[in-house]
């Protein structure tokens, strides 16, 4: 079994087609397909069911592939020790956010990242913190940015700052009255979210002691569920970050929610095996020039951190 048959059975797998991961690997067809052949051979299994169309990796194989991606990685890792941060600091980067993040930092990333940084190849895709985890493990991306805390060995992750939530009321709503909105008030009312579909969540279902808005709230653009309230009445939950991007008379709906908080810390997430310092401290500047100065952790305030 060699490296080159990994990075095939991987560009087989991303693919799908024989024929086209052939082209991206420069090679035949034919040659490819003996090449995979072989390896199925030494080690007596079946890697891709040949009769599925598209072509489909078999349970056994799904395995290999994801083992293969991570020694791809590792070995790429490797190679990179030696490199200068010029050279680091180019090349493509995969960045997953979740979707309650993605709005507020991925403009300013491509902004940043391609001003200062015009060498490195931004891919930013939005994800659910599962799915976020799962790729960091198998190294299909590079970074991951979500709520915290991850809980994970395997994965380091870096606190860039913490943030408040808002309810976003409709303007008949009887609470736009007051001030603030207690937990205890918020727990009464049925509450507009994403989490397992979109629906009206009854947080009666949800003990006091135990809230926090991973319990209301799961991914989905911030703008549905504003507009959702706008058109049926009731109320949603927002983070802080996202107070700014909603129109300015929207904003007179916002009430904080207190006693106590409701908050999250944002964190960036890698792998701990994850060798590229200026590429992480490139982002995390790039964060700190988006993020309010008031809502940074220490690490990005001082703009540079050591793996």
């Amino acid at each position: 079994m060699t490296l080159q048959q990994l990075r095939y059975i991987v560009a087989i797998d991303q693919y799908r087609h024989f024929g086209r991961a052939a082209e991206a690997c420069n090679l035949t067809q034919s040659t490819l397909s003996l090449m995979v052949k072989k390896m199925e051979e030494e080690l007596d299994v079946k890697i891709f069911d040949r009769e599925a169309h598209p072509v489909a990796a078999t349970e056994i194989g799904r395995k290999i592939i994801d083992q293969a991606k991570v020694v791809l990685y590792n070995v790429d890792q490797i190679s990179e020790l030696t490199c200068s941060e010029k050279d680091i600091l180019s090349g493509p980067l995969k960045v997953a956010l979740i979707s309650t993040v993605a709005p507020v930092l991925v403009p300013g990333l491509f902004k940043y990242l391609g001003k200062h940084y015009p060498a490195i190849s931004l891919n930013a895709e939005e994800m659910l913190t599962d799915t976020i985890k799962d790729k960091l493990h198998k190294a299909e991306v590079d970074m991951g940015i979500l709520s915290g805390p991850v809980r994970d060995p395997d994965l380091l992750e870096i606190p860039l700052y913490h943030e408040r939530f808002y309810a976003y009321l409709s303007p008949q709503h009887p609470a736009c009255a007051r001030d603030f909105i207690t937990m205890r008030s918020l727990a009464g009312e049925p509450i507009w979210m994403i989490k397992d579909g979109l629906r009206l969540l009854d947080t009666t279902e949800i003990k006091q002691e135990e809230a926090s808005y991973d319990k209301y709230f799961e991914g989905g653009r911030v703008g549905v569920l504003i507009q959702l309230v706008n058109d049926n009445g009731g109320m949603t939950i927002i983070p802080e970050t996202h107070t700014k991007l909603i129109l300015y008379s929207q904003q007179t709906c916002l009430r904080p929610i207190v006693d106590p908080e409701l908050k999250r810390t944002v964190s960036l997430v890698i792998r701990n095996d994850y060798i590229h310092e200026a590429k992480v401290n490139a982002v995390v500047k790039a964060i700190g020039s988006i993020i309010p100065a008031e809502l940074q952790e220490s690490i990005v305030r001082k703009g540079h951190l050591k793996l």
